[in-house]
């Protein structure tokens, strides 16, 4: 095991590591559950954005096991780079292994390269909160648990900042989901990126058992919610570092 403590033993990341991928794929062959983990959640756009001017800038989001929420984002227009990594604790504890202990700071996180002009941080942050995760689950997601899988967004500056706390607000004054909001705002972290075994995995994985089951409807959701902001073709980071 990598040190993580599970609840859905099945379909976790730490229960297919011991098994081995071909021993878990055999077992899905029978255990396929018919519904995806996570529903989405249709939402309003943010009333507060940012100025749609072209440019680059870099938004840090942390939502569960960071495969699903970097495949996601990989498949939006106006996104350069969408890059898995940890960000909330000490460079010297950025490691898959030391994360995963849930006693680093850190957060299993994405970090995402865009142009205002394509696609502003308010609608990143509507994909984020409607498909991307479900920002009512503290401290896990889905089958993970542990505070390096919280629901927090990394404000890069003071715009970033207000206009993720008046979204929270705004939606949980709109009460769309079945429990509060309970996203945190963080500032000054770094990101770190992850391990390259961890870069693209949905798309060079896509019959894994947990990305089948957690993963694959999120990019779905976002084509079916989304289809001004979806890109068929991700933005691969390993392609492009080649």
């Amino acid at each position: 095991m990598t040190g993580i403590e599970k609840t859905r033993p099945f379909f976790t990341r730490g229960a297919m590591a011991v098994l081995g991928f071909a021993a878990v794929a055999a077992a899905a062959f029978w255990q396929t559950p018919a519904r995806s983990a996570e529903d989405a959640v249709v939402i309003p756009p943010p009333a507060m954005d940012e100025k749609a001017a072209p440019g680059s800038e870099t938004a840090i989001f942390a939502g569960g096991c960071f495969w699903g929420v970097q495949g996601v984002f990989q498949h939006v227009k106006g996104v350069s780079k969408a890059v898995s990594g940890y960000t909330g604790g000490a460079k010297d504890d950025a490691v898959y292994e030391t994360v995963g202990t849930g006693r680093t700071g850190h957060a299993e996180s994405v970090e995402i390269t865009y142009d205002p002009s394509k696609v502003t941080y308010g609608q990143l942050l509507q994909v984020y909160f409607s498909v991307a995760h479900n920002p009512t689950q503290l401290n896990y997601q889905g089958p993970d648990s542990g505070t390096q899988y919280r629901s927090t967004i990394f404000a890069e500056n003071d715009t970033q900042k207000k206009i993720a706390q008046s979204y929270i607000d705004q939606l949980d004054k709109a009460k769309l989901y079945p429990a509060p909001i309970v996203t945190t705002i963080e500032t000054g972290k770094t990101f770190y990126p992850a391990e390259n075994y961890h870069q693209d995995f949905l798309t060079l994985n896509p019959t894994y058992p947990y990305i089948v089951y957690n993963d694959l409807p999120k990019v779905a959701n976002l084509k079916q919610l989304f289809p001004a902001l979806y890109s068929e073709k991700p933005v691969l980071v390993l392609s492009a570092s080649n």
